[in-house]
């Protein structure tokens, strides 16, 4: 059977615009995909930073090392020297019971800087029968703690001093110590030592806030050779170079005590 001429040119059209239909396509994807390389090209290849700037980190600012503090003091020590003291005289015993110790006169420049010894250990003699946390009258020990340091006096002319000093007779003592050696001349010099006394006033002033059994006059003063009753003897030459390096305006105190009760 022959085929009418007319259905033959009715399917070279639709073979035609197929084909065309599948070029166009494969264009359009391609154009797609162009733009998204090119997008995607954009990304990864955009201005870089600066080396190293996303991950860079400061190094730690390490603290301060924390200030030298005195040898041989604990804690309970230290928190009992006032903040503002820039001047503390130790006097360290030898041991509970003993009347021998070693005295040095550290400095420091502000409250907050490193304390550092103003000079070499001195020897000392404390009470006769050592140290004690609870001073009584009598008791023959000296008093532990830490305690200011306002005033001084004797019976001779001070020496170059900016300490408050009362000149007097008064400071005469006479008798024997514990040994047998002379008293005579041990009040020349001397700097009165903050326990149960009124502070800034004569060493000779007997007040006694904490009541008179709980002694007084407890000082600093010139070595006779022997223990004393309660009181930190130095040698005559000692003596007067403290009184020239105390300070009032440093704040002094002294730190005394046996080495075991001050290195708590």
């Amino acid at each position: 059977m022959s085929v009418p001429r007319s259905s033959v040119p009715l399917r070279l059209p639709y073979v035609v615009c197929a084909v065309l239909t599948l070029l166009l396509a494969g264009c359009a994807t391609d154009g797609i995909a162009g733009r998204s390389e090119i997008g995607t090209l954009t990304k990864t290849t955009g201005a870089p930073g600066p080396p190293g700037a996303a991950t860079s980190v400061a190094p730690p600012v390490p603290p301060p090392a924390p200030p030298r503090e005195i040898p041989g003091l604990g804690p309970r020590t230290r928190s009992a020297i006032p903040a503002g003291t820039r001047q503390a005289f130790v006097v360290t015993g030898e041991s509970a019971d003993s009347n021998r110790s070693t005295a040095v006169l550290y400095t420091r420049d502000t409250p907050t800087a490193d304390w550092r010894a103003a000079m070499a250990p001195w020897p000392a003699h404390n009470a006769l029968n050592g140290w004690t946390d609870e001073h009584w009258e009598g008791d023959l020990r000296s008093p532990v703690g830490v305690f200011t340091l306002t005033a001084a006096g004797g019976r001779l002319d001070p020496p170059a001093t900016a300490f408050p000093y009362d000149l007097s007779p008064d400071f005469k003592v006479e008798g024997e110590g514990f040994d047998g050696e002379p008293l005579e001349g041990s009040f020349d010099y001397v700097i009165a030592i903050d326990y149960n006394r009124v502070p800034g006033t004569s060493p000779l002033d007997h007040t006694r806030p904490l009541g008179a059994e709980r002694g007084g006059g407890i000082w600093i003063h010139v070595d006779h050779g022997g223990p004393t009753q309660g009181c930190v003897s130095l040698t005559e030459d000692r003596m007067k170079e403290l009184l020239g390096l105390l300070d009032p305006a440093e704040e002094p105190v002294v730190v005394m005590g046996d080495a075991a009760s001050l290195s708590s």
